[in-house]
């Protein structure tokens, strides 16, 4: 990580080239503060413990951290502060590859947290989903190339007019998945994102959301049914993960999913994963060979979870919201009802924290990426 910028302004000069965090569009003026920095330094040490804690050590030939997070409007929220970017990377460094959604046309901030990750950090991106249900979305991964590296598959998945219905309740997925392979160890794989339709609403005319996300599952799953039967072996280690949008009510759609071999990770299964933990939105299947596995703990559960961020940043506490009231007169479009501490604190946990953060929380697993004794004991038998 690139932590240069934290360092008081006493010790910095105005050099362009070496901080990240400048306003290009305001003669590259810091965007920090020595309060800011401050601040900032004290929670990311409260987030790297909570991170020690609830996400496994990285371990050299043995694991592998892959993550998921839909970052809400990543790119075009209003006044995302620098100090979030040194949370979002923070949180990010935590894992090997991370798969993020919502990745919007401007990548600016995308890029200042690749910078703050350092040079050994890589990434990819699909282009924007043109027209209005695209909600000027892309696709990004961010990996850590010392740990893993990209295999040169890297495509969206369009579906062809020959699976399309004569009179279809969709022609194309909303937001156009990415398939992206990667290479670790002994491990081959690839990663299919997605951000499925949102709500779960009737509508008064035409299909409901959960129709709608029903065709999207159905119409996703025949492209990778024949993407699984013709690729190459290596490669047909698959992975369907990203902001599903399945409400908990969705298991007809879930079992589109498992029907055709996906696996949904235990350390994950049935967790809540938005802001207000309420509904189970960004899941991670598996349909891996049977070299491909999950770390286990002592109990034979699968190492997975999901991280609650703001148990480390934008606490809901009275002190810390104290911090944030002039960035939130700021941030409001018409403040004059910011007048006490409740609604101070209604806005905070409303709207501040998760148009600073997000409103999901990342998703994770942990792979087990050396298969080498697993696989010369099975071949030992085969003699």
């Amino acid at each position: 990580m690139w932590y240069n910028d934290l360092r008081p302004d006493s010790e910095l000069s105005n050099d362009r080239y070496a901080l990240a965090m400048l306003d290009p569009e305001d003669n590259y003026k810091r965007l920090l503060s020595n309060t800011d920095k401050k601040r900032t330094i004290e929670n990311l040490l409260r987030l790297k413990e909570g991170l020690a804690e609830h996400v496994p050590h990285k371990r050299v030939g043995a694991n592998l951290l892959l993550a998921s997070w839909n970052i809400k409007n990543f790119g075009t929220i209003k006044d995302r502060t620098a100090e979030s970017l040194y949370y979002i990377a923070e949180i990010i460094n935590a894992f090997d590859i991370v798969s993020v959604q919502e990745v919007n046309s401007n990548i600016t901030q995308f890029k200042k947290v690749l910078r703050l990750l350092g040079s050994n950090w890589k990434h990819t991106l699909s282009d924007v989903t043109e027209g209005t249900w695209g909600n000027d979305e892309r696709f990004g991964f961010m990996y850590n190339s010392d740990r893993v590296t990209h295999s040169g598959l890297s495509g969206e998945l369009v579906i062809p007019p020959d699976l399309i219905d004569d009179n279809p309740i969709i022609s194309q997925l909303k937001r156009t998945p990415t398939f992206t392979g990667f290479e670790s160890e002994w491990k081959k794989f690839s990663i299919v994102s997605v951000h499925l339709h949102p709500g779960n609403d009737a509508n008064d005319s035409g299909p409901t959301d959960q129709e709608i996300r029903k065709e999207e599952v159905r119409l996703l799953i025949e492209v990778l049914k024949e993407k699984m039967e013709t690729s190459a072996y290596e490669d047909r280690n698959m992975i369907i993960l990203g902001d599903t949008n399945l409400h908990k009510e969705d298991e007809d759609i879930v079992k589109l999913i498992t029907d055709e071999g996906f696996v949904e990770s235990d350390g994950l299964k049935g967790k809540f994963t938005n802001t207000s933990l309420s509904q189970i939105y960004d899941r991670i299947f598996f349909n891996v060979d049977d070299y491909f596995k999950l770390v286990q703990d002592a109990n034979g559960m699968q190492s997975g979870g999901v991280f609650n961020l703001f148990d480390y940043v934008y606490r809901n506490d009275p002190a810390e919201i104290q911090k944030y009231h002039q960035l939130m007169l700021a941030h409001k479009d018409d403040p004059s009802n910011l007048i006490n501490d409740d609604a101070f604190s209604y806005y905070f946990n409303r709207y501040w924290k998760r148009d600073q953060m997000s409103d999901h929380l990342p998703v994770w697993v942990e792979i087990k990426s050396d298969s080498s004794e697993e696989f010369l004991r099975n071949k030992l038998d085969d003699f």
